[in-house]
This record gives C-alpha cells, structure tokens and sequence, in this order.
C-alpha cells in the first residue's frame, strides 16, 4: 500500500475480498469501515487503518492468486453476497479460497463464468474499453426469421441504447448463436424480447480465449496461456 494511502474500494480489491465494483455496492449498503467508523466511497485507507466488512476484518493476503472456469447451472446467482442470495456462486463453487465472479450470468442462464480473488484482474476485464468476445447459443419460443438474425447482428434499442453491432448465426428453427462485445443487463434477452421473443434457454460457452469445455456444475483452474490472454487485452 502506498504511504498516501489508497482508496477504499481499491484497497478492497488488491485484498482479494471483492471487485471495486462491489466494493462500491458494499460501501452503498453501509458495510465497511475504517477503525470502526463507517466510511462512504472515496474514503482512503492509510498505513495501520483496520478495515472491516461487516465487522469482519479485511487484511491484504499473501496466497497465489487463483483464476477459475466455471460452468454456472441454471439458477445460481453471481453474487457473493450470501445475505442476499442464498444460492450464490461463491457457495456453489465453495472453493478454499474466498473468490469472486467476473462480470454476472443472469440466474436463469447458465455456462461459463470466470472467478479470481485477483481484484486488477477484474476491473481490466470489466472496463468497458476492452471488447472481450462473449459467445452464447440461446433457443427462443419461435421460428427464427432472417429479419430477426439481422436486426439482432445491426443493434436493437435497449437500455436507452443501441447494442453495439454484433455475429449472430442461425444454428436451427429456434436456435441460434451470438457473440457480444458489450455487458449490457440481460442484454440478450432484452435484445430479443424487443422482437417480440423470448429467450427459452441461454448458455455461455466462451469468454475470449477460454471456451466451456467442463461439465456442468464443475469448474478447473485457467491456464497460463489464458490468464496472459486475459491481460493482454
């Protein structure tokens, strides 16, 4: 830690307890403090502060960072907050470690999710700048039309936006793959009810370089070719 000190959501991060992002949340609800007095986002944490997370304290860690693929079922949410949501991935996935997702899979789609307790890692990844192909096959609740494929490749308004422009492939009658560049909130499924579809099923089978190659429910460690990729975008 630097001697002026670093910013709450920062410190957080670089001790493996959360992303900055959730940090962000944590300080939202309430939940931190520094040497006992609850702090807001911004706050720094100087040398010899104690940090704490709903009275737990949060110390930096010494042990290897750990970098996992996991193929999420349906009905696990991508939070760590067990308060909230009982059935969460960091329980489900119960590794030693206390890790984290990268990024969300909604509850209801399943496939491959990336967790760490490598907070830069995640903030890299996440940082809307870097345009990680997501690649997902999804079944709808009707015939697919040619106008349906190439509206969902050109962008639909969602979100008060366009999606960015995107490959999206026929693959049956109802089925069909797509490959994001962008994280918007349920993205595909708002995508396809602005058509007037529903999404039946939804799964993820690659983030960039590290494509679903688990069964479901189970996870294994990431490579050192795939954790350099990551980084190197």
């Amino acid at each position: 830690m630097s001697e002026g000190g670093i910013r709450i959501n920062k410190y957080l991060s670089q001790a493996g307890f959360c992303s900055r992002r959730e940090a962000d949340k944590l300080l939202e609800q309430g939940r931190v403090t520094i040497n006992g007095e609850f702090v807001e986002m911004g706050t720094k944490v100087n040398p010899g502060d104690q940090v704490s997370v709903d009275g737990n304290l949060v110390e930096f860690e010494t042990e290897e960072k750990v970098y996992l693929a996991v193929n999420k079922p349906k009905g696990v949410v991508c939070t760590t907050n067990s308060k909230v949501e009982k059935n969460n991935i960091v329980d489900f996935v119960n590794y030693p470690t206390r890790l984290y997702p990268i990024g969300r899979l909604d509850k209801m789609s399943e496939g491959l999710i990336l967790m760490t307790n490598d907070g830069e890692i995640v903030n890299h990844i996440l940082r809307a700048r870097h345009y990680h192909d997501k690649e997902y096959l999804v079944t709808v609740n009707k015939q697919i039309t040619d106008e349906f494929i190439t509206k969902m490749r050109n962008g639909v308004p969602i979100l008060d936006t366009i999606s960015r422009k995107c490959e999206v492939e026929k693959l049956g009658d109802r089925s069909f793959k797509i490959v994001l560049t962008q994280g918007l909130n349920r993205q595909i499924r708002r995508m396809c009810e602005a058509l007037d579809y529903r999404v039946r099923t939804l799964k993820r089978t690659r983030i960039k370089n590290i494509n679903l190659d688990l069964e479901k429910g189970k996870y294994r460690h990431l490579t050192k070719d795939e954790v350099k990729d990551l980084y190197q975008s």
